[in-house]
Parts: C-alpha cells; sequence; structure tokens
C-alpha cells in the first residue's frame, strides 16, 4: 500500500459522517490535513485533536451552493500547501424524498447539481493540473449506490453525473500518475443517510482509503466501501 505521510489532503464535509471519519484514517496516516466544512467551529475538535498529536491541519469553510465560495476554497487551499496531492470530495446534501414520483422541483435540482456536481468538479479542475505537474495525485469522489428510487431522483441524478465526470476524465490521467476514482460509501447512519440505514457510519473504513492507497495508477473505477468493511 502506498505511504501517503505528509501528503498534502483536501477533504471536503469533515466535520460529521464519513468525511469525520476519513479525517481520522488520513491523520492516522501522517498526512498534513486541510479540512472543509460550512463554519470552521465545526471542525474545532478535530483540529485540537490533530495539533495535540503534532499533526500540521488547517481548517477553511465554503458553502458549496456558492460557486464562488467553492472555488475561493480551492485556491486557497492551493495556496496553504503549495500543491494538494490528495483530494477527497466528500462534502454532500440528499434531496427531499418524494411520494409522488412525477413530481419535479427545478430548485432542488439546480442544487443538488450545484453542491453534489459542480463543486467537486470544480475543485478536481483546480487541483488536477499542479497533481499532473508533479506526477502525483488521489482523487475521490463520493458517489452512491442508490437506484431505482425515483423518490430521491435530484440527489440521485447529481451524483450520476459526477460519476460521468469521473468515467470521461479517467482515460486522459493514464500514466500520468494521478488517479481519480469513485467510492460508494454505502447506506450509513448518519445526517445524510438517516437512522434507519443499516450499516453504522464506522463501517465506512478501512474501505474508504482503498483508492487514496492503491499504487495500480488506475481510474474511473467504482469501489464500495462495504466490500472491505
Amino acid at each position: 500500500m502506498l505511504d501517503i505521510a505528509g501528503k498534502w489532503v483536501l477533504l471536503t464535509g469533515a466535520s460529521r459522517g464519513v468525511g469525520r471519519q476519513v479525517a481520522g484514517a488520513l491523520a492516522d496516516k501522517g498526512c498534513h490535513l486541510i479540512l472543509h466544512s460550512r463554519n470552521r467551529e465545526h471542525t474545532a475538535d478535530l483540529v485540537a485533536e490533530f495539533q495535540a498529536r503534532g499533526l500540521t491541519v488547517h481548517t477553511l469553510e465554503a458553502e458549496f451552493s456558492d460557486q464562488e465560495q467553492v472555488i475561493a476554497l480551492g485556491k486557497e487551499a492551493l495556496r496553504i500547501s503549495g500543491g494538494i496531492d490528495i483530494l477527497y470530495n466528500n462534502a454532500a446534501i440528499m434531496a427531499p424524498f418524494h411520494e409522488d414520483i412525477f413530481i419535479t422541483e427545478a430548485g432542488e435540482y439546480a442544487l443538488s447539481f450545484q453542491v453534489n456536481t459542480v463543486a467537486p468538479i470544480t475543485l478536481c479542475n483546480l487541483v488536477l493540473p499542479g497533481m499532473m505537474q508533479r506526477k502525483f495525485g488521489r482523487v475521490v469522489n463520493l458517489t452512491s449506490g442508490i437506484k431505482d428510487q425515483p423518490q430521491l431522483m435530484a440527489y440521485a441524478a447529481s451524483k450520476a453525473a459526477l460519476d460521468k465526470y469521473v468515467y470521461d476524465m479517467a482515460p486522459h490521467l493514464k500514466d500520468t500518475g494521478v488517479t481519480m476514482n469513485l467510492l460508494d460509501p454505502g447506506w450509513l447512519r448518519t445526517d445524510l443517510g438517516g437512522p434507519q440505514a443499516p450499516n453504522a457510519v464506522e463501517s465506512v473504513l478501512p474501505g474508504a482509503l482503498v483508492p487514496v492507497l492503491l499504487e495500480d495508477g488506475s481510474s474511473g473505477k467504482f469501489f464500495a466501501a462495504q466490500d472491505y468493511a
């Protein structure tokens, strides 16, 4: 497995759920961390914990429904780090559940696509050129295994669009030292997944780190964290 100690990580949605689990796992690997949340106060306890362990950690805040804030986040992360080595696009929002499957709420689609699709793609496009120049990088975009649920179509469609970006970008990363892959964390008991989900949030590990640690250079793959639980 790849040694990522000392690598600079930008992790979005780090304050809770999957993001918090991944933050801890990357800290254990000795990474330099840039933790994103909508409010810095939400990651204050993680900062205190990691700094007490002698780790380098920074926090940034941004609202992903605001594209200007997304761009500013990416640029500030690059300024702090001098170059992001690992981008972990975890932040996302869930669309409302509609019993009537023929409802199309345009605003819900627009918001879902901005937060779940446009924002992570924007961060990818900001960090990938530097990764390719340095001949090293790992990008993980969280996706979803959700299917056959048109009640949640705004969310599902936004994740499918992100998948398409990864699959189409992957061939352009061949032999660059940079990989970009998808991770389905599974249905977890989180704020996003809800209390009825079958899996504890802790079960996302160790699978959540598999696409970061692989050394085979492959991109455009779909990883399911529950396969490794």
